[in-house]
């Protein structure tokens, strides 16, 4: 079963970097674990994503020094239900480096998303997640990310209250 979420200290050296030319290799080099891969899709499928919509999404890269430890994907103001009544903002994809787990990137990664939706004006940051004792479920809910009732597809839906 794998690990999701074990914590160490994490290094004051933790940035995140905009996805340029120049980082773009090291973004679609990170990959998770084999068998993590049914729970989030590969930096390739967030980068195009984000390239044909690039209003919403905020791809950055992890670094730990020059190191590149992960690839996260937030977003921010999305229409829930396509009808404009929902419009929210949180973390879509998250993919820490299989060798680089359990140090402390994963949550440097949601509180960093946190921190930007509340710079935007949000009150709530949202994820998705496939429920079951494989997935990253135990990772957030630790995180204080509370189911909220709804699905989207197959996953979880849940929500973290900002301050």
């Amino acid at each position: 079963m794998p690990t999701w979420g074990a914590r160490t200290t994490t290094s004051p050296a933790l940035r995140l970097e905009k996805i340029t030319p120049a980082n773009i290799g090291a973004a679609l080099a990170v990959r998770v674990r084999p068998e993590q891969e049914f729970a989030v899709a590969p930096v390739v499928k967030s980068l195009a994503e984000a390239y044909v919509q690039p209003e919403k999404p905020w791809p950055r890269l992890i670094l730990d020094g020059d190191r590149p430890v992960g690839f996260l994907m937030g977003f921010f103001g999305i229409d829930w239900y396509d009808d404009g009544s929902a419009l929210r903002s949180g973390l879509w994809r998250l993919n820490i480096a299989a060798g680089e787990q359990g140090r402390g990137y994963g949550r440097f990664a949601v509180e960093s998303v946190a921190a930007e939706v509340r710079r935007r004006g949000g009150r709530e940051c949202f994820v998705t997640w496939h429920p079951g004792g494989d997935g990253p479920e135990h990772f957030y809910l630790g995180l204080g990310f509370r189911p909220n009732g709804e699905k989207a597809e197959e996953e979880t839906a849940g929500v973290l209250e900002l301050d």
